[in-house]
């Protein structure tokens, strides 16, 4: 046998097996034993499908294209080069399998117990979360998952998965140590935060005017000061979306993600887009603040610095905090009231409709809640995580009786969904296809 007759009946084998191995590649919904609550939006789920069966189909046409290849004019190619096509062939297959275990990791957890409902509620948390009241916006499809660690990530709608294709979802891991209670919500709305930013290009237009302020300095040192704002700005305006959707529960969260070793707290990194918690913390109660003027605010800071003194610290690190802190007022005073084309006008802190998340009004609905219970379950999430967590600062709930209380109400929130969703495809079967029968 010739050497090219040996090399392609090896590369034709190889072939068909990446063939062999996507057909057992089966859709989601034949291998995900869940009951309907714990399931994913019917929004979500069809992206997902659709996706992956795009991307299969994809790599079954180049794979069925290298084999007419490779038994027609590639018969008179050297070896080499028939290695070299299958070798492309093979990196973009595993792509694939790479985004497909991404959706994986994100759904299979809807068949634990308990934790599939859970997750299914912070799905509606995490989309009632994205919406500003009374702006209206491009809504992508949300999903959350369990991990292990302490800190929540995101991967946001349109961002390149594995290989280069677009990501049709956003999917949001949360800690597992954070289940079940109030901080939960402040990381995920944290995560959720990235993802508004993103739609509605925040970070670009707010680092402009941090541009402006940072060449009118007159100080070397002060110049710093604001481009140091500037490289935090991302994780900021995430911070400061949870503040806005979740009142003082945001803060309470953070601060319980951030106690850490003294080393860590202080830790400046350049390389890092997180500002050093010590300051973290500080912008989380100066956003809380403005937007919801109470003394709270400024007992927590005091609260916060007193597990963190700054003595003991080097000249080099107290003058630096000095400075920062110094400007965190006018910092997140031009945050507040920045104003984004995205928004037609409206200041993020008009956007966030931070009437509604006042203290009083919140100490105002626990009491009401505590009359009316049904209440609360009426009531858009993040409005009950907001009201929780000022019952918690307020004295007035035990981390029993939050996390009680919220168990109950994710499950309530899946459990409504799923319901909403089967009405919804009854009247619209259009709006929400079989993913088996679309997508193969």
């Amino acid at each position: 046998m010739y050497p090219e007759q040996f090399a392609s009946r090896i590369l034709e084998q190889e072939a068909l097996g990446f063939l062999q191995r996507l057909e057992q590649m089966k859709p989601f919904s034949l291998q995900m034993p869940m009951v309907k609550a714990a399931s994913v939006s019917s929004e979500s789920h069809t992206a997902i499908e659709r996706h992956i069966a795009a991307r299969q189909h994809e790599i079954k046409q180049r794979i069925q294209r290298y084999l007419n290849w490779l038994l027609g004019p590639g018969q008179n190619a050297s070896p080499a080069e028939a290695q070299r096509r299958l070798r492309f062939i093979r990196l973009r297959f595993n792509s694939i399998l790479s985004q497909f275990d991404i959706f994986s990791d994100a759904l299979t957890q809807r068949c634990e117990h308990e934790n599939g409902i859970w997750l299914a509620g912070l799905d509606v948390l995490a989309s009632d979360a994205l919406d500003l009241p009374g702006h209206k916006f491009e809504h992508p499809s949300i999903i959350t998952y369990l991990d292990r660690g302490f800190g929540a990530a995101i991967r946001r709608v349109r961002t390149r998965l594995p290989g280069g294709s677009d990501n049709p979802v956003a999917i949001i891991r949360v800690p597992r140590e954070r289940m079940v209670g109030n901080g939960i919500g402040s990381s995920l709305v944290h995560e959720v935060g990235h993802q508004g930013s993103a739609i509605l290009n925040l970070i670009h237009s707010v680092s402009n005017d941090l541009q402006q302020k940072e060449a009118k300095a007159r100080s070397t040192l002060s110049k710093k000061t604001w481009r140091l704002w500037r490289l935090w700005i991302s994780e900021i305006l995430a911070d400061f979306w949870s503040v806005g959707r979740l009142g003082v529960s945001s803060t309470l969260g953070l601060i319980g993600v951030v106690s850490l070793p003294r080393p860590f707290v202080f830790r400046f990194n350049p390389s890092d887009p997180h500002p050093p918690p010590y300051l973290r913390v500080q912008l989380s109660c100066a956003m809380g603040n403005i937007l919801f003027p109470h003394p709270q605010w400024k007992a927590l800071a005091r609260l916060w610095k007193s597990f963190y003194s700054k003595k003991g610290l080097g000249i080099n690190q107290r003058t630096f905090f000095a400075l920062q802190e110094s400007t965190i007022k006018p910092f997140v005073q031009l945050i507040t009231d920045h104003q984004p084309s995205t928004l037609d006008g409206k200041s993020l802190r008009e956007a966030m409709s931070v009437e509604h998340r006042q203290p009083v009004v919140l100490q105002k609905t626990y009491v009401s809640w505590q009359k009316q219970p049904r209440l609360m379950r009426q009531a858009p999430p993040t409005l009950v995580f907001a009201v929780l967590g000022q019952a918690k600062i307020d004295g007035r709930i035990s981390a029993k009786k939050e996390s009680q209380i919220l168990t109950k109400l994710l499950k309530h929130w899946a459990h409504t969904r799923s319901i909403q969703e089967t009405v919804n495809v009854h009247k619209n079967p259009t709006k929400y296809p079989n993913s088996i029968l679309t997508t193969h």
